[in-house]
């Protein structure tokens, strides 16, 4: 279903300011989650703050505490009462979002830190006609871009990725899926997918697309939700005049969450292109993390163990 000329938020000027609800996940994130929420509220200028919503996995740290001692903020804790994974937490959080309480919800890693007033931009932008998800310009805490956006995934980009790595197909024009190209970066435009660290969803497109799947623990969730909203006729724009700041990597570094990453892209495609294209792409991804693995990337063998073996698959998380 497309949104046609319909604009999915009010029309500024036409009721007060945007209401937003915040959805942070936590899992063990006491580290990270204070100046979270700190940044929100400069962040939040110029949006009317509905509410703080934090969705925690069973942490075993003082996340609770900390979400909690932020009294200046309109916080309240869901606990989801297991490690659920990133999906079951947000749709936990949105279930407490009474009808009609928000007019787009803004969900965020706990290592994300707002820059003052970068909400605002993101709602300007969903108040165009058929945008359903907005989503910032993401920077290290040390400024520098992190590459956040991303092309369709297909059989080609697949096999060029495997062949001569992400980044350098990201730089070979529209080769790989990875948008490594900076220049890319400094305008606003739509984007097929974008990292799930910081997104604003329209409640509209929310109540439409319906809740995040749950099948997917960690990663490839985000992939999955812009995809299927973009099924439902409603894009994702990219606003670089919205900044997050955002530690992130842990993928990178954590063998059992790359391999999990990699999985989860797999079975993303199959799902969505069939059992054919699936396969030319499972090939793809067996393929680069072999090469990956043969140079002793300790990620790479995981990964590779993990496409090759359902048993060492990962069906639960960490409790």
């Amino acid at each position: 279903m497309s949104t046609g000329g319909i604009s999915v938020l009010p029309e500024e000027g036409s009721g007060g300011p945007a209401r937003i609800a915040v959805v942070i996940v936590t899992y063990n994130s006491a580290g990270v989650l204070g100046e979270c929420l700190d940044s929100i509220a400069a962040g939040a200028e110029g949006v009317h703050l509905v509410s703080v919503i934090v969705a925690d996995n069973a942490s075993k740290d003082d996340s609770v505490r900390v979400a909690e001692s932020r009294t200046a903020l309109p916080v309240r804790v869901v606990q989801v009462g297991r490690n659920a994974g990133y999906s079951a937490a947000i749709n936990a959080a949105v279930a407490t979002i009474g009808d009609g309480e928000c007019d787009a919800v803004y969900v965020i890693n706990p290592d994300c830190r707002l820059r003052p007033g970068s909400l605002a931009p993101l709602v300007a932008a969903l108040r165009r006609p058929g945008r359903g998800i907005a989503v910032p310009l993401i920077v290290n805490p040390d400024g520098t871009l992190q590459h956040s956006l991303r092309r369709m995934p297909t059989v080609g980009r697949a096999w060029a990725e495997a062949l001569i790595g992400g980044n350098a197909a990201g730089r070979l024009g529209r080769l790989g899926e990875l948008i490594t190209d900076a220049r890319l970066y400094e305008a606003p435009g739509a984007a097929v997918w974008a990292t799930g660290a910081a997104m604003l969803i329209s409640a509209v497109a929310l109540a439409e697309v319906g809740p995040w799947d749950e099948s997917f623990l960690l990663y490839s969730e985000e992939t999955e939700y812009a995809l299927r909203a973009a099924d439902h006729g409603y894009a994702l724009w990219f606003e670089p005049a919205s900044v997050v700041e955002h530690i992130g990597g842990e993928s990178g570094v954590n063998p059992t969450l790359a391999a999990l990453l990699m999985v989860n892209k797999v079975k993303l495609f199959r799902r969505r292109r069939g059992p054919v294209a699936g396969a030319a792409y499972y090939l793809a991804m067996v393929l680069g993390t072999a090469v990956r693995a043969a140079a002793g990337r300790v990620t790479a063998k995981a990964s590779l163990q993990a496409l090759l073996m359902p048993s060492r698959r990962m069906k639960d998380l960490p409790q």
